[in-house]
């Protein structure tokens, strides 16, 4: 996502604005190894533009900065930034994983214009190694019929996140 200010309204205008001004934006960054960082090393690397990093503390740093015209774009996910995209203070130039997001649908993905490029996160339920099968199981089936519910799911729409019952955490060695 851009600030409003910044003048590229598209990834080929950001491509294309990135290689005529080399190392002139900066991207916010939760800090070095953080997906932010990752996600714009994966972009830079793919595209072969220059830009400027600035590493903060954390995302929530580096998003107000972002919001404040501090940085010209970051690489943040939809959960922590959907209320300033709503509310206008910033603009989204696509999603980072393959398919749109049914949040943000009009939004495109960075890969309808950089072929292959993929980046997401996701968040699971996790239990101890020794958790006994028939604990893990009923865990499973609650969480996923939590997950279903309209009402769940319109909350986490409204927060800006897509969930998906899912067994596909298992990883069971058995």
């Amino acid at each position: 996502m851009a600030h409003p200010s910044f003048p590229a309204r598209s990834v080929p205008e950001l491509i294309t604005y990135a290689k005529a001004n080399p190392s002139k934006i900066n991207v916010g960054s939760g800090g070095i190894g953080s997906g932010q960082h990752v996600y714009a090393e994966l972009f830079k690397m793919m595209t072969g533009v220059d830009m400027v990093y600035v590493h903060y503390r954390g995302g929530a740093p580096a998003l107000t900065d972002l919001v404040a015209g501090q940085v010209q774009i970051m690489f943040d996910s939809v959960p922590t930034s959907i209320e300033h995209i709503r509310a206008g203070k910033l603009r989204p130039l696509a999603v980072t994983t393959l398919t749109r997001s049914e949040l943000l649908p009009e939004i495109p993905t960075i890969a309808e214009f950089v072929p292959g490029y993929e980046a997401a996160t996701w968040v699971g339920v996790g239990a101890p190694r020794d958790t006994p099968a028939d604990i893990i199981d009923k865990l499973n089936l609650e969480i996923n019929a939590g997950l279903a519910d309209p009402k769940i799911k319109a909350r986490f729409a409204d927060l800006g996140y897509m969930s998906s019952p899912s067994d596909e955490f298992s990883g069971r060695t058995r």
